[in-house]
């Protein structure tokens, strides 16, 4: 089992940052590639980033390209998002995932342990 846990959510106005935080636990061992995805309501859950643990490779979704930015540290566990120039459709519930995939892959199937979830409103 894989326990991921989600911080660093709120509400900022748009132009302003947040950074996300994911720490992972448990089997984490194997499991290559770190991913963040967002659900607004009434939306599907999309891709937004994700990054793999030996290498530190990255890949942002278009939508974001220029504005977040994914990194890790290896020796907490611990995954960001670093999130600038907030816009208000950037309004979403933001979940971390984990893969067990040796290239980073964007699609949600793909990934098999997710965090719960953390709530980032941007105001206009």
């Amino acid at each position: 089992q894989v326990q991921l846990v989600e911080s660093g959510g709120g509400l900022v106005q748009a132009g302003g940052s947040l950074r996300l935080s994911c720490a992972a636990s448990g089997r984490t061992f194997g499991r290559n590639v770190m991913g963040w995805f967002r659900q607004a309501p009434g939306k599907e859950r999309e891709f937004v980033a994700a990054i793999k643990w030996s290498g530190g490779s990255t890949s942002h979704a278009d939508s974001v390209k220029g504005r977040f930015t994914i990194s890790r540290d290896n020796a907490k566990n611990t995954v960001y998002l670093q999130m600038n120039s907030l816009k208000p459709e950037d309004t979403a519930v933001y979940y971390c995932a984990t893969a067990n995939s040796l290239v980073i892959v964007s699609r949600t199937y793909e990934y098999d342990y997710w965090g719960q979830g953390t709530q980032v409103t941007v105001s206009s």
